[in-house]
């Protein structure tokens, strides 16, 4: 589904990825272990097409992401690709269920039932109509798993996902993901720096200056 061969990217002078090289087929949830840093979000962004790279390809089902324009890239983000952030990046505007919504209106999809039923899927039932600032920090994570799940991608990438979540919470968040990954058959990529959150992957890989390797 997803190869990277060879990339590399640079700021200024400064190597954030050499080399890098990855395969990840359908299904597979793996971890990129790293500091903080080492470019474990660079890597995320340059898979999505966010950051050209400088040298080396990245391939998703076949497609050589340096061929595609941004138009191209665009909507390969908004079909195929789910995103989780560290810092939720829920809308404070919108309600629960609005925001979980919102991949499938950016495709031109009205589906208030899809949306509950992601909502239901990571416990919260009931919570649709609540405001964001009415839900505690796991909450909100649950919140942007169902969010990044709702539109099916084929590809979820997570960055950091329970970074600001006391430990408790933060293996409830990931037991959560995974589960949600695997009963939809997409393939994940957790980025993280704690070998904890890294346990419940299939692979893992260190990511460091010199390069990403088995962990």
């Amino acid at each position: 589904m997803l190869s990277l061969k060879g990339v590399t990217k640079r700021f200024g002078e400064r190597i954030v990825l050499n080399g890098v090289s990855l395969e990840l087929a359908a299904g597979e949830y793996i971890a990129i272990i790293g500091d903080s840093g080492i470019g474990k979000s660079t890597l995320l962004n340059v898979i999505a097409g966010l950051e050209p790279v400088d040298q080396g390809t990245i391939a998703f089902e076949g497609n050589d992401l340096g061929s595609l324009d941004d138009d191209a890239l665009t909507l390969l983000r908004r079909d195929h690709f789910g995103f989780i952030f560290q810092a939720f990046h829920v809308l404070p505007q919108l309600s629960v269920e609005q925001n979980v919504a919102l991949p499938l209106l950016l495709r031109g999809i009205s589906s208030p039932q899809r949306a509950r039923e992601a909502i239901a899927s990571v416990g919260l039932a009931g919570r649709e109509a609540s405001p964001p600032r009415e839900l505690s920090g796991g909450e909100l994570q649950r919140v942007a798993i169902a969010r990044a799940l709702v539109g099916e991608p084929k590809l979820v990438l997570a960055d950091e996902p329970t970074g600001n979540l006391d430990p408790e919470r933060a293996k409830q968040v990931l037991d959560l993901f995974r589960a949600q990954v695997k009963e939809r058959g997409a393939a994940a990529i957790l980025a993280t720096h704690s070998e904890a959150a890294a346990a419940g992957c299939d692979r893992r890989y260190r990511l460091a200056a010199d390069g990403l390797r088995s962990a």
